[in-house]
């Protein structure tokens, strides 16, 4: 709320005067019905007499009814003034604070560590940025204002009520503490539910987000009914968590109409009894009937401002789960070295946090300027280890130094930036292909955007489309093939012109043609930059300076190409297996030839 409180208590002032408004008219009514129409002397408060006797008194307002009927009016009027400034302010001030709780969890969501977004579940988290967002927001807008109007009503209304009959004031409020106990019965049942809702709601969202983002793969299975059986699955899950919650609103609102009505019933019956006796005045007898009805209205408000709460209590607890996890550790000690110099890896171990051991005493050195290859069967640990140069994950033990700083002491952002990473599973933006290479590099120029998308080369492909450059690419570079896709995000990493280039795995959707083009460009491009390759294809790999070989977390073979042909293990086994399937694919490329 901060910087929005003033706005809230003008909306309280605001609402406590309409309140105190609305609390004349059906003064103003009992003194017509009473006195003015009536011989009751008058009685009443040392202002409102003064008033009536500037008017000329009750003599005269008898014959000049259309007065009441104006003050009425006058006094409606200011009440609805003071209800719409109300509203105003307070739906500024919830607006103001939805958006600064959705730009404090998109801050957070940015700076929390790597490891936490591979658990997670989008669908789920999206749900907490939205859904439970204007959840918290609907309640400061609306109903945390209606709590203030709830006490003024009862504070205002049954002073009146006990200062001119205290018997009747009495009968009048005998319900109030049954509705009041029912309101809260039913807010804790609320909330359960209504958390239960939330969270079906996100399984929901997470199913639909996974399906838009798998399309292709949906299409490509013809997975189609299987996905709509799911989906219906969660759907029906969320809808009837959804009617529970429905169900308890349906059974209050039923039941505090009925408590309301018997209450109005008691008020009615007491007050005629003692009206036709002379105990009370008929305008007492519809001042107290119309009391009533006000004050049962925001006492019944209690019980949805009650689930309105449970509500925006749930969605608190959720957002704040978020807001507690912890965000990537900034060491006052870090600092940003120039990035420089040999990769050494010492004795290096890495577990997650579940306990499996993924890298387990790793060494190695790497000259600057060296190309590194990496070869290893799938869960072996090459994609970790290449991580941990990125600092996305931070190693358990050992030591990883770039000339001779210790990569632990130096800051992620600024390392990062240093550091260019193409994964296994490029991601592209929504944009035009020339929005997603400059990324990286938002200065870049027209010609530095085209000289990476050259060096990776996609530029040809690039010309063929009809708006070239400028062409938008589907969600997640859906419109793309994945070669296409993979070669645009080598072309976001080159234009960084990283002194440490890392490509996890991403040459495998392009063919060796392709391959060998772009690991060319490489050389001449990036002669300086220390350049790390994951790939499972020997051609690939036999070009790197070194080659390391990786099983289950342990580098079991180290040399160029050469030195580990001449090696029993898993090298040479991979080499002969591509090998013999190349020459099996040319002898029968050859005798269709002859054919």
């Amino acid at each position: 709320m901060k910087g929005n409180r003033t706005l809230y208590v003008a909306a309280i002032i605001s609402v406590a005067l309409a309140t105190l408004l609305a609390t004349f008219n059906p003064l103003i009514i009992r003194i017509t019905i009473d006195s003015i129409i009536g011989d009751q002397p008058l009685e009443t408060y040392d202002w409102l007499t003064k008033l009536i006797n500037n008017l000329g008194g009750t003599d005269s307002l008898v014959h000049n009814l259309w007065l009441i009927g104006l003050i009425l009016l006058v006094v409606t009027l200011l009440q609805g003034i003071f209800q719409f400034v109300k509203g105003k302010w307070s739906a500024q001030a919830a607006e103001t604070i939805a958006r600064n709780l959705r730009g404090n969890l998109y801050d957070h969501l940015q700076h929390m560590p790597y490891e936490y977004f591979i658990s997670a579940q989008t669908g789920d988290i999206i749900q907490r940025c939205t859904s439970d967002v204007d959840q918290i927001r609907q309640f400061l807008a609306v109903q945390l204002v209606e709590v203030g109007r709830s006490i003024f009503t009862l504070v205002f209304v049954s002073s009146i009520m006990f200062a001119l009959n205290f018997k009747l004031a009495l009968v009048s409020m005998s319900v109030v503490p049954i509705i009041f106990s029912f309101s809260y019965f039913f807010y804790r049942e609320v909330k359960k539910t209504f958390k239960d809702a939330d969270e079906a709601e996100g399984r929901m969202s997470t199913v639909l987000q996974e399906n838009l983002t798998g399309v292709r793969i949906v299409r490509a299975f013809a997975r189609q009914d299987y996905e709509i059986d799911k989906f219906d699955e969660r759907s029906v899950q969320y809808r009837d968590k959804v009617y529970r919650v429905i169900k308890l609103m349906a059974w209050y609102w039923s039941l505090s109409d009925l408590l309301s009505m018997f209450q109005i019933g008691i008020v009615l019956v007491f007050g005629a009894f003692w009206a036709a006796r002379g105990v009370i005045t008929l305008g007492t007898l519809v001042l107290f009937t119309t009391y009533e009805g006000m004050l049962l209205w925001p006492i019944r408000q209690m019980g949805r401002i009650l689930t309105d709460l449970g509500k925006t209590l749930v969605s608190s607890e959720r957002i704040q789960e978020i807001l507690n996890e912890p965000l990537e550790v900034v060491e006052p000690d870090e600092y940003q070295p120039e990035i420089k110099g040999d990769i050494v890896f010492d004795d290096v171990s890495f577990s997650y946090d579940d306990g499996r051991e993924i890298l387990q005493n790793v060494s190695f050195t790497v000259k600057e300027g060296e190309t590194v290859a990496i070869l290893g069967p799938t869960g072996s640990g090459k994609s970790t280890l290449v991580h941990l140069l990125a600092r996305l994950y931070d190693y358990d033990q050992g030591s990883i130094k770039i000339g001779e700083h210790e990569l632990k002491n130096i800051e992620k952002k600024y390392l990062r930036h240093h550091v260019g990473l193409v994964l296994q599973e490029p991601f592209l933006f929504a944009r035009s292909i020339k929005s997603n290479i400059s990324l990286a590099r938002p200065e870049s120029h027209d010609e530095e955007v085209t000289e990476a998308a050259r060096s990776a080369a996609v530029h040809d492909v690039i010309q063929n489309f009809e708006l070239g450059y400028e062409t938008l690419v589907g969600e997640r570079g859906v419109s793309l093939s994945g070669g296409q896709k993979q070669r645009v995000a080598i072309a976001r990493t080159l234009i960084r012109n990283c002194p440490i280039l890392i490509f996890d795995d991403s040459l495998s959707a392009v063919d060796t043609e392709t391959d060998a083009a772009i690991r060319q460009s490489l050389k001449e491009k990036s002669a300086r930059a220390t350049t790390f390759i994951i790939s499972h294809r020997i051609n690939t790999l036999a070009e790197a300076d070194k080659i390391l070989v990786i099983e289950d977390g342990r580098i079991t073979q180290m040399g160029t190409h050469e030195e580990l042909l001449k090696q029993t293990g898993l090298y040479r086994r991979v080499w002969q297996i591509q090998n013999s399937l190349e020459t099996e694919v040319l002898e029968g490329d050859q005798r269709k030839g002859a054919k």
